[in-house]
């Protein structure tokens, strides 16, 4: 495999893990444990997988999130490290407040690595992104790359699915428009299930990010695609669930 075709691959595994990592069991607010596994592919090809765990944190409100990717085969050439992302985030009068993320791409640089915290008091993000500081504004109900995931469970759970999402995405804040795309029936490792589709784009993009969502499983996503100009880029399905 080229060098560079590894380079292009890997850059979409560190994006696609921070756009679809989520799946927690949403239900007037509150989130359950869980650990869930899902396929990852490229292209139609499998080239690892994604845990997603979720832990509580005491009786606080304050839980933890963590995804733990893992290359398969002669994908592993490129991606030989566990990729993770963890956030710690606060659930607060029916609404998601993060309070730190950080991201490792596995290597030993810190080139692709993010650390931000939330300071909610003083309204800003501070940290350090891909080894450059950060210290930006932050706006009511901004999220970072997975505690936004936690977020639509909560919202679709309260019947009030979003049209605007707000997240800090290493050192700006990027706005993203989400259309309700309807129901659709799935095929899943777990069995056939309903769910709602959601769409996302940034204004002035082809690529398309949609989620398939599970109303019995708590909201809990199954599927996820990224696609630009039409064409499917990646994917992830469910593969198993523990609560």
């Amino acid at each position: 495999m080229r060098l560079e075709t590894m380079s292009r691959i890997r850059q979409w595994w560190l994006a696609g893990t921070l756009c679809i990592t989520a799946a927690a069991h949403a239900q007037n607010g509150a989130l359950k444990p869980f650990n869930a596994r899902y396929q990852v592919q490229w292209h139609s090809i499998t080239v690892g997988t994604s845990d997603l765990i979720l832990k509580e944190l005491g009786s606080s409100g304050e839980y933890e999130y963590t995804s733990k990717s893992n290359a398969r085969g002669i994908f592993r050439i490129a991606f030989s490290d566990e990729i993770t992302q963890i956030s710690t985030l606060l659930i607060k009068d029916g609404r998601v407040q993060p309070l730190k993320f950080r991201g490792d791409d596995g290597t030993p640089s810190t080139k692709q690595d993010v650390a931000l915290d939330f300071d909610w008091q003083n309204l800003r993000v501070k940290g350090v992104s891909e080894d450059k500081p950060v210290d930006i504004p932050l706006q009511a109900d901004t999220q970072d790359p997975m505690s936004v995931q936690i977020s639509l469970m909560v919202a679709l759970a309260n019947g009030r699915p979003p049209t605007l999402v707000r997240l800090a995405d290493k050192d700006e804040i990027k706005d993203f428009q989400y259309v309700n795309e309807g129901k659709a029936t799935l095929k899943t490792a777990l069995g056939d299930l309903e769910t709602i589709v959601l769409s996302s784009h940034r204004a002035g993009t082809s690529r398309v990010m949609r989620l398939w969502f599970a109303p019995s499983l708590g909201y809990l996503p199954v599927q996820a695609q990224r696609s630009k100009d039409d064409k499917v880029e990646f994917s992830m399905q469910i593969k198993s669930l523990q609560r």
